[in-house]
């Protein structure tokens, strides 16, 4: 995994942010009750502990021995919740072991992308199932350098088809209504006029450590300045997000179900 993080905090100005990552977190109920789960790339477990639930078990795993040894203690009282600490990939985990494994805005954030799908593959038994988000890259405006690489649909399916074979997985992309996609674009505005400033395209080719602290100024002063000027940045929900089949390119996410 890569040694930054980078989960959404739960301030209200992060609202957006918060319920379009666990709009997949909801989706993956139906697939993930009764059986064994591992939520890899868990953070600070908000999603692990949901899924806990409705799973059999969930393994969050993590490459932080804080973050680990933090949701141990915190999330004591789950028992059927446990973490493991594992630099992906590998993953840290048996193979033929896990009926589902989560990614959620994961892959992003690792540089062997293809590595870690064949390692997923291992993990899972038998008929169990992969659910992978991650940001659509075409709908990016600017460098996130919290992210190694961002995929496009057209990679995250000739990766994921390489492994689990072109019929055993589905693409679908999480796109907003009016209400949300109204928010972000009000957030492109908002970039695209920072942007301006950046006459060199220094955001596309200084070291990613070197963006960290301006990105997370930036995005907090954007956040803020959304919530205090659009009234609906708190009232979005998951409710406000929805998958689709078509104009994937188009959409914020994207949302792999892979069968082995």
């Amino acid at each position: 995994m890569a040694g930054t993080r980078e989960r959404p905090s739960f301030e209200e100005a992060n609202n957006v942010t918060v319920k379009r990552c666990f709009y997949a977190y909801e989706h993956a109920r139906t697939f993930i009750a009764g059986k064994t789960v591992a939520d890899i790339g868990c953070g600070p477990a908000y999603g692990s502990s949901d899924m806990a639930q409705y799973a059999l078990s969930v393994t969050g795993v993590d490459y932080s021995q804080a973050t680990i040894d933090a949701n141990t203690q915190e999330h004591a009282a789950i028992t059927n919740l446990k973490f493991v600490r594992s630099v992906v990939p590998p993953i840290n985990l048996p193979a033929d072991s896990m009926d589902v494994v989560t990614a959620f805005q994961f892959i992003e954030h690792i540089s062997d992308q293809a590595g870690f799908i064949k390692d997923v593959y291992r993990v899972l038994k038998p008929g169990g199932v992969f659910l992978c988000t991650t940001p659509n890259a075409k709908m990016s405006i600017a460098r996130n350098p919290f992210h190694i690489h961002e995929m496009t649909f057209e990679e995250m399916r000739d990766e994921a088809s390489a492994v689990f074979g072109a019929n055993g997985i589905e693409l679908m992309g999480l796109q907003g209504n009016e209400k949300a996609n109204n928010y972000y674009t009000e957030n492109s505005k908002w970039v695209k006029r920072i942007m301006r400033w950046d006459i060199f395209g220094l955001h596309k080719i200084l070291p990613a450590s070197l963006l960290v602290k301006p990105y997370n100024w930036i995005t907090t002063l954007m956040r803020d300045e959304l919530k205090a000027s659009n009234a609906a940045t708190l009232e979005i929900g998951t409710q406000d997000f929805f998958l689709q089949k078509d104009q994937l390119d188009t959409t914020w996410d994207i949302y792999l179900i892979a069968r082995k």
